[in-house]
């Protein structure tokens, strides 16, 4: 039986103060207590259903962390300020000194600049592994390894996670597995795999209209305790809280999510398999062509298809450039990072979202200066979009007359 997120979200039902339809948004940074013991009690995390503080939690970050719980099937969630701020809260949780990740080679580069650079002042190491090679994941496992981190499709060479296949390695050397979630929400639910952790970023998919950043940790009850903790608590600690305004506006976009991502995933397709058709050299899961395809429709659910973005190598980093700045003034899209807009988003992440990775380790992974990762709109008239893409593609010499 395949799982429904969206019917979990749809179930949600919350009356506001005055009985609006939508939940009522708390204006407040602090919240008063009628006893001392109770405030008391609230610190030390025993008085539930109290506000303290909003850095710690607020009405407003609990509706929206119920509703995405409920949509990635754990048991709650915490809500960040930034994607970036639920993984890297995430992982200092789990890590500490003298610790040990296994990641995926092909990450965000965010994800990646933490990992590389920033953690080891805190003396966490990581190893970076070709995720689609189990043997490789579990080599690279050592006695302090405590996390195996990854993304279900990844940033940007669309390679997919067998999630299942390293939730059993994980469990074997008792480790957690971290899946980053942003790219196929609703289309893969990782923690029905085997995950142990769920991150999203909001800004993208989630939120869907590119003017709010956030993030999200969805994992039990257990873990997401440990993160709100006032004195242990990396969340908690390290401040990275969301506004309620903002949670109570991605609250009401998530409602809508299903009906983007069946839309987005449509175009996806359609563009892929015609630019495949005509000889470009594209990666999209949707594509029998792509190296995890079966893989994928494996996890998936169905209702949703393979995601909103592929790529298109156009040979050179020139044409790519020329390729973008042509579809934009087309008014195709936006040459700009992030992902999950109503219009199609693009760029080149060589020198953008993947600027972080060495130049080295992107030609060790394929990652090229003519990589172009589309992150595909909402359009109405895909076909039209196509002719008039195909077209600047002829123009900038990506595809011959």
């Amino acid at each position: 039986m395949k799982f429904k997120p969206a019917n979990n979200i749809q179930d949600l039902q919350y009356f506001g103060e005055f009985g609006g339809v939508n939940p009522s948004i708390s204006d407040s940074s602090t919240y008063t207590f009628l006893s001392a013991k109770t405030m008391f009690d609230t610190f030390e995390g025993n008085a539930d259903g109290c506000y303290l503080y909003s850095r710690h939690s607020s009405p407003s970050n609990l509706y929206l962390g119920a509703a995405l719980a409920a949509m990635e099937g754990t048991e709650t969630a915490n809500i960040t300020a930034s994607g970036m701020g639920a993984i890297t809260a995430t992982l200092l949780q789990l890590c500490g000194n003298n610790d040990h990740v296994v990641s995926s080679r092909t990450i965000y580069g965010g994800t990646y600049a933490f990992l590389k650079n920033f953690a080891p002042r805190f003396n966490i190491k990581t190893s970076f592994v070709d995720i689609t090679k189990l043997d490789d994941v579990e080599a690279a496992i050592t006695k302090n390894t405590k996390v195996i981190y990854c993304e279900s499709v990844s940033n940007p060479l669309l390679e997919v996670a067998n999630i299942k296949a390293l939730s059993l390695i994980a469990k074997k050397h008792q480790l957690k597995l971290v899946v980053d979630n942003t790219f196929s929400p609703l289309s893969i639910t990782p923690a029905l795999l085997g995950a142990d952790v769920v991150i999203h970023s909001l800004t993208k998919f989630i939120n869907g209209s590119s003017d709010t950043v956030g993030g999200v940790i969805c994992g039990t009850k257990e873990f997401i305790d440990s993160l709100r903790n006032v004195n242990t608590g990396a969340a908690m600690l390290l401040g990275a809280t969301m506004d309620s305004i903002k949670a109570s506006t991605i609250l009401k976009n998530l409602r809508t999510l299903h009906i983007r991502m069946q839309k987005h995933s449509e175009n996806a397709l359609y563009l892929s398999e015609k630019f495949k058709s005509i000889g470009l050299k594209t990666v999209y899961p949707g594509l029998n062509s792509h190296p995890s395809h079966e893989l994928y429709k494996n996890m998936m659910n169905p209702l949703y298809g393979f995601g909103g973005l592929f790529t298109l190598d156009t040979g050179s980093k020139e044409k790519a450039n020329a390729l973008m700045e042509l579809m934009q003034n087309k008014n195709l899209g936006y040459l700009a990072v992030s992902l999950g807009f109503y219009k199609t988003l693009f760029s080149a992440p060589s020198s953008s979202t993947s600027s972080e990775i060495p130049e080295d380790e992107q030609k060790e992974m394929g990652l090229t200066d003519g990589l172009i990762r589309f992150s595909i709109g909402l359009d109405s008239d895909i076909e039209r979009s196509f002719e008039i893409m195909k077209n600047c593609m002829i123009e900038v010499g990506v595809l011959s007359k």
